[in-house]
């Protein structure tokens, strides 16, 4: 387990960022679940995690809120989630919200989830991050949106890297794309578990490790209380 990160204290395997804990921001990263069968296709493995993703949400108090995802489609779209605007946002890979109802939630296995804050203005995002999606800009488009819609400042913005596939298991560290987009745009407060999805297949779920056939691990985000 790295150092920013420690298990969450939930029956199921999951962990919490000891910089996002510092922030009051609910939230959790949901690890493999070692229980269940998921060599499976994506939509297969998904419906067979759901139940225990189900329990880790109401354990870590998400369970009475709306839980807003994103399609994914490894692009740069990001859209507000609110109450009102429903359970599926598609063709985004990233969503940001201030509102206190909602409870935000990506699937990863091998790309970053990325856990933005803003406790000056109570406003959170989460993004999925892989080395398209990066290149493309998903998490500059995302505190851009954050700016426009909460008038948040970089220089106020905690940016939380989870596990993601890293070299040399991979070709392209987006880690350190992503690390270094958030610094040029004035981001200070950077924090990357430097942990890497496909060297620890007992904790984490790698697709291209397992080739595809394989279970997501789920990030979760609320704004702060």
């Amino acid at each position: 387990m790295s150092r920013t990160w420690v298990d969450a204290g939930t029956r199921l395997n999951a962990e919490r960022s000891l910089a996002l804990d510092a922030l009051g921001a609910p939230h959790g990263f949901a690890l493999r679940q070692p229980a269940l069968d998921v060599e499976v296709e994506r939509g297969e493995a998904l419906a067979r995690l759901g139940p225990a993703h189900g329990e880790l949400r109401r354990e870590l108090g998400f369970g009475g809120m709306l839980w807003c995802m994103a399609e994914q489609v490894h692009g740069a779209g990001v859209s507000e989630a609110t109450f009102e605007g429903g359970v599926h946002y598609p063709g985004v890979d990233a969503l940001v919200t201030s509102d206190s109802r909602v409870c935000l939630g990506m699937y990863v296995a091998d790309c970053c989830a990325v856990f933005v804050v803003d406790p000056e203005n109570k406003a959170v995002a989460l993004a999925h991050a892989g080395a398209k999606g990066t290149r493309l800009g998903v998490v500059p488009a995302t505190l851009e949106l954050m700016r426009r819609s909460f008038a948040s400042r970089p220089e106020a913005l905690t940016v939380v890297l989870s596990a993601c596939i890293r070299p040399p298991l991979y070709e392209v560290d987006f880690a350190a794309e992503i690390r270094a987009q958030c610094r040029e745009l004035g981001v200070s407060r950077v924090v990357d578990s430097g942990q890497c999805t496909g060297s620890d297949l007992k904790r984490y779920y790698s697709y291209r490790m397992e080739r595809g056939r394989t279970g997501r691990m789920l990030a979760l985000l609320a704004v702060p209380r």
